[in-house]
């Protein structure tokens, strides 16, 4: 098989329990760019089995394609009894992505890739399922970077607060501590050259703060943050794209650099700021987004 598509571009990723399959619809139809059916917290044990059977029932359904989003599933970890009963139930052609919690080592991610790659063989995946691994724990933050190249399949890192911080009694509401996690597991997945989701907010009562954490999260280079209640994910949408500003001198740069470049200059000078590789690039990766998003036109096709 050949590797996985790169994760397209993800600003909100809304979770829908597995045991509740008359949301799956509604998750599609809403303004998510992703959906995370969950196998693992949202569903009680003794619900495990129906979620599964709930999951490939939409999978093998027509209402499972022809909806533009990517769709995710939270799997229980390796360490339970359920991990292979769910990589068997959600390794399906609709599937985009697997997202694997708890990860703690590069061993983890190789399993997973070996459980997916036995069950989409007996379902006839001709496309590979992608990995996003959560970072959920002290060890599994201090191993970020070989978690994040441990396997082609692995396409974006997760940061997940509640399992990371609850168990060793660290305030969630610590902005220096949220602010430190950002950015070590974003610097992990940029070392393997992915993207970085960010975490969960779970007070769907305080809009505020989840602006807040999510234009940190941005600032830091992530490209968009889970949602648990479709209230945040026109919040997810609006905090990871990029303002009409930056859109406008991203254009400039892109522009002048492309000029610079057929002129044979490296670093140029706009709008009295020094622009060379680092800064086109990331001029360019807004250009993109913009497009992808419809603000600009889409590139003109290159005769």
């Amino acid at each position: 098989m050949t590797h996985p598509q790169p994760l397209p571009l993800i600003r909100s990723k809304l979770f829908v329990p597995g045991a509740r399959p008359a949301l799956f619809a509604k998750a599609l139809a809403s303004d998510t760019d992703a959906i995370s059916i969950d196998l693992e917290d949202a569903v009680l044990e003794e619900r495990k089995d129906e979620a599964r059977q709930a999951l490939t029932g939409f999978l093998q359904s027509d209402a499972a394609s022809g909806h533009g989003k990517t769709i995710i599933v939270r799997i229980n970890g390796l360490q339970t009894p359920h991990f292979e009963r769910d990589i068997e139930a959600c390794a399906w052609p609709a599937v985009d992505v697997v997202n694997l919690p708890k990860a703690e080592s590069a061993d983890d991610v190789r399993r997973t890739a070996q459980a997916l790659s036995r069950w989409e063989q007996a379902h006839g995946c001709t496309r590979p399922i992608g990995i996003l691994a959560n970072i959920e724990s002290p060890r599994g933050l201090r191993l970020a970077a070989e978690i994040a190249g441990a396997d082609a399949r692995v396409v974006g890192m997760q940061l997940g607060f509640a399992d990371l911080l609850e168990p060793l009694g660290i305030d969630r509401a610590n902005p220096t501590a949220i602010q430190q996690l950002q950015l070590a597991v974003r610097l992990a997945a940029g070392e393997a050259g992915l993207p970085a989701l960010d975490s969960a907010y779970a007070n769907v009562r305080d809009p505020e703060g989840y602006r807040s954490e999510a234009a940190q999260a941005r600032r830091l280079g992530y490209m968009g943050k889970t949602c648990i209640h479709p209230s945040q994910v026109a919040l997810a949408n609006e905090s990871f794209r990029p303002s009409d500003e930056e859109i406008a001198r991203a254009v400039r740069v892109a522009d002048a650099w492309e000029t610079a470049q057929k002129d044979g200059t490296g670093a140029l000078l706009v709008e009295g700021r020094m622009i060379d590789i680092p800064f086109a690039l990331r001029a360019q990766a807004i250009v993109a987004m913009a497009r992808t998003l419809g603000i600009l036109p889409a590139a003109p096709v290159r005769t």
